[in-house]
């Protein structure tokens, strides 16, 4: 009865003889045979598949459970078919195997269900065994018994299609007879939302990382120090870079950011936060991640301090991964006694909803004693967000591994993926997930991954209907924080627009909407700097320059005069004492009839002269002006906000120095050459004499007020009586030439008291000497004339300082402050805005606590909106996903 009626069927579908097992080897041949296409289009093929099906299925009346696999397997053989237009050849391949073993089980199903024919050799001679071996290998394409159903793993019941495509991702690898890492199929399934989410987690990370509200899922990754943790990561990742070693390495959080790059050459590394990018040295990734880890002091072991690090590689899957440091059952000695409470801690905070929970333990442990089962059945009571792990799985029976990734004793809703993570190498003494005594880098991967393939197919009788090996388990990861990801879509849109209105309305009460970042804090204050240096060059002429030179030359005259003319040098030793007495001579200056004709007077001028004009006028202007100009730049800095930076009134320092000492040399040398002929012979007009006249009257009346506040000070300082009782000691003391001082007239006279009352006689002595050239040049027709200028040097010399100081102040304008003001904001710009990178800016702009606020406030403003624009985009095409679902569902 039933053969008949398939057969009725099987005539009206000239389809019917591609599933019989030579004819469907010649479909998947077909697809192996390059340049060859099948005259048959691919969605044509399915939608014929599916009515033949369903016919058969009405046809039979078989059993309710019986049609259920029928139309199971249909769907299943149709998506295969449908995919076999994409799939690369060595995917066909592994199809191709898979339907040869699903055909050799055709006979035993129908022979245990009392229909079938004796021997599968048969099936394939005639119509009747082509008939029954097309509705065999429909129901054992499922590869469902009463047993195997209770065995397969099952990732979401919520909603039926997205559980069919999650046990087609956790397809058994051992079907495949052969493994090709060089076109890893985890690069073919890459997951568009989940690399989106990762995206804006870490928006959302730098907006606030200890915020709960904004929070998306990441994977978190616990286990025993023994239980192969790290190396299920390398696995992973496919290569050995993390820290290594005996005691305890693993002591702050690492957040590890998986990114598939398809165009990338190699693997790379960067640390975001140490500002190291493009690392392709596995080896110098994994001493980082060890210096980083050891920075954590040892009386602490533990620092909720993360260390976040992103790879970038064609052969990883988008993940977000955190590797946590490893539990222990007792303390070390050198170990904290509170560690295993500080461990627990840390990891019970990353165990929290949303994050999935890897949790790890070694197939040789009794699940029973699983310190990471232990803790993810605290955080998740109910397994829906715990995938089990077991490492070494080699270690034991293959029946006994098998029971435990049955998912029955410790039941766990995401199931259990076996891996064997470490290939058996008894020569080498490595405890990492490669030797590099053998091989290193892809090879090594290559190595671990060849024994775990070959491990499982060899024994893929007792694993049949679980998940194993390592690609597995990434398919499984990714289709799990997918979901988990795509779950938190909502909330998570909602918290970031709650959390981006209150902050805009924040930022508008303080700041007015006002926008600022550390760019344009500095451009702000740079600007400032440049308008008042413009306004400096208005201010800072030829005026204030000859005022300045002027006085610094005027000095150098009162000196040489006093050197010359005015005082004799102490001689320092008080037991000699010899007053300053005035020059011997210089009264016959002040005589009107007296007429100075020998050449005494001319050369003591001769000489005063050409120690003034070769004093080095064009170093000592050149410098005088570079101090002057830098005392003005730190006087504009304080008129600005950068007047609380101490860097960058440095930086502003440091960049008109760099301008002023570009022309330094060049402007002395050019100063000092113009002044050449005046180291010869000074030529003076009867106007030039004049004003020189009445300088040199102020300066002698300048020098006069000096001395009397000197003498004012010395007054205050000893007393108004001690201090003529010193100058009476000491005046006695000197007319009486004596060779020592008399300890009885010198009691209560100190060293110290001694040295001032000399100097306030020196002082009175000055003071005398003044008035009587001041009055002599202010009153006396000699002094009108400059051809007596040898009984009036303090005009002469006044007269030869005017001349030096015109003289140089037209190269100091023309060649140093011109340049400066040309020059200087340029070099500002450079300083600030090519030679310091965003972080030094922002760190430089956050140095004052108002601007600190103000910018982050900012900061947090425009990640939440570029976190939003995000957000809904992916919302936007999650929902016509679910559109074009819906769509094809009712069609």
């Amino acid at each position: 009865m039933l053969s008949s009626v398939l057969r009725a069927e099987l005539r009206r579908h000239t389809l019917a003889r591609s599933f019989t097992p030579r004819g469907f080897s010649v479909i998947t041949s077909n697809f192996h045979k390059p340049g060859l296409l099948h005259n048959t289009t691919k969605s044509a093929l399915a939608t014929r598949n599916l009515g033949f099906f369903k016919v058969v299925a009405k046809a039979v009346k078989l059993p309710a459970y019986i049609g259920g696999t029928v139309a199971a397997g249909g769907s299943y053989i149709a998506y295969k078919v449908d995919q076999a237009s994409t799939y690369t050849n060595d995917k066909l391949s592994a199809f191709k195997d898979f339907t040869s073993d699903v055909f050799n089980k055709t006979g035993d199903f129908f022979k245990s269900a009392g229909g079938g024919s004796e021997s599968s050799g048969n099936s394939s001679g005639g119509p009747d065994g082509s008939d029954a071996a097309a509705v065999g290998a429909t129901a054992a394409a499922v590869g469902l018994s009463a047993d195997d159903d209770e065995e397969q793993l099952t990732l979401d019941d919520e909603d039926e299609d997205e559980d069919e495509e999650d046990e087609e991702t956790l397809i058994d690898q051992s079907s495949e007879d052969t493994l090709d890492l060089s076109n890893d199929e985890t690069a073919d399934e890459m997951l568009n939302l989940t690399r989106q989410m990762i995206e804006i987690r870490n928006i959302l990370t730098r907006v606030d990382s200890q915020s709960d509200t904004l929070k998306l899922p990441s994977i978190v990754v616990v286990g025993s120090q023994s239980s192969g943790k790290s190396s299920v990561l390398e696995a992973i990742v496919g290569q050995e870079f993390l820290p290594k070693g005996n005691n305890m390495v693993t002591r702050r959080p690492i957040e590890l950011t998986l990114v598939n790059a398809p165009e990338s050459a190699s693997e790379t590394a960067e640390f975001p936060a140490l500002n190291m990018y493009n690392m392709t040295d596995f080896q110098t990734v994994q001493k980082t991640l060890f210096d980083l880890n050891m920075a954590v002091p040892a009386s602490e072991c533990i620092s909720n301090d993360p260390i976040q690090i992103t790879i970038r590689s064609p052969r990883v899957p988008d993940l977000s991964l955190v590797d946590l440091p490893g539990y222990i059952q007792v303390e070390a000695d050198d170990q904290p006694a509170e560690l295993k409470q500080k461990i627990r801690t840390l990891c019970n905070r990353y165990l929290e909803a949303p994050n999935i929970i890897l949790a790890i333990s070694s197939a040789d442990v009794d699940l029973a004693n699983s310190s990471a089962l232990r803790a993810a059945k605290m955080a998740d009571p109910r397994g829906e967000r715990t995938v089990g792990v077991i490492t070494k799985m080699d270690l034991v029976d293959p029946k006994i591994a098998r029971r435990i990734l049955l998912n029955r004793k410790y039941p766990l809703r995401m199931g259990y993926v076996g891996v064997i993570t470490k290939a058996p190498n008894p020569t080498s003494k490595s405890t990492g997930l490669f030797s590099r005594r053998q091989v290193s880098g892809f090879q090594s991967y290559v190595a671990q991954q060849n024994f775990e393939f070959n491990y499982f197919k060899d024994n893929k009788d007792e694993f049949s209907g679980t998940s194993t090996g390592t690609r597995i388990l990434k398919k499984k990861l990714m289709k799990v924080l997918e979901k988990s990801m795509s779950a938190s879509l909502r909330p998570t849109h909602m918290a970031i627009r709650q959390e981006l209105e209150e902050t805009s309305y924040q930022f508008k009460v303080e700041f007015n909407d006002r926008p600022l970042t550390p760019q344009m804090y500095l451009a702000n204050n740079i600007d400032l700097i440049k308008v008042a240096t413009k306004e400096l060059s208005r201010n800072f002429s030829r005026n204030e320059l000859r005022s300045l030179l002027k006085n610094e030359l005027d000095q150098k005259v009162l000196n040489l005069l006093a050197e010359r003319y005015w005082n004799r040098p102490f001689t320092g030793n008080i037991n000699e004492l010899s007053l300053p007495s005035l020059e011997p001579a210089l009264t016959e200056l002040s005589q009107l009839s007296a007429v100075p004709e020998d050449s005494y007077w001319h050369k003591k001028l001769d000489l005063t002269q050409s120690s003034l004009t070769k004093l080095g006028i064009g170093r000592l202007s050149t410098s005088l002006v570079t101090g002057a100009m830098l005392t003005e730049i730190n006087n504009l800095v304080d008129g600005t906000q950068l007047t609380n930076h101490t860097l960058a009134r440095q930086a502003v320092e440091d960049a008109a120095k760099s301008v002023l000492k570009s022309k330094y040399y060049f402007t002395a040398d050019q100063v000092e050459n113009c002044i050449k002929p005046y180291k010869y012979e000074v030529e003076l007009e009867d106007r030039e004499w004049a004003a020189s006249k009445e300088s040199a009257v102020n300066l002698l009346r300048e020098e006069m007020r000096q001395c009397d506040l000197a003498q004012s000070q010395l007054k205050k300082e000893i007393g108004g009586r001690k201090l003529p009782q010193v100058m009476k000691y000491l005046e006695k003391l000197s007319s009486q030439n004596k060779g020592e001082v008399d300890a009885n007239e010198a009691l209560g006279f100190s060293k110290a008291l001694l040295e001032k009352g000399q100097e306030a006689l020196f002082l009175r002595d000055r003071m005398k000497l003044l008035k009587m050239r001041y009055q002599f040049i202010k009153s006396s027709k000699k002094c009108q004339s400059k051809d007596n200028k040898y009984q009036c040097p303090e005009i002469f010399l006044d007269a030869v300082a005017t001349k030096l100081t015109s003289t140089a102040i037209l190269f100091l304008n023309v060649e140093l402050l011109s340049d400066f003001y040309y020059n200087f904001p340029r070099k500002l710009d450079d300083e600030f805005f090519k030679n310091m990178s965003p972080e030094q800016l922002e760190s430089f702009a956050k140095e004052d606590p108002k601007i600190k606020k103000h910018i982050e406030l900012q900061e947090r403003k425009d990640l939440l909106e570029e976190a939003l624009s995000k957000m809904e985009g992916v919302l936007a095409i999650q929902n016509q996903k679910s559109d074009s679902k819906s769509n094809s569902k009712w069609w």
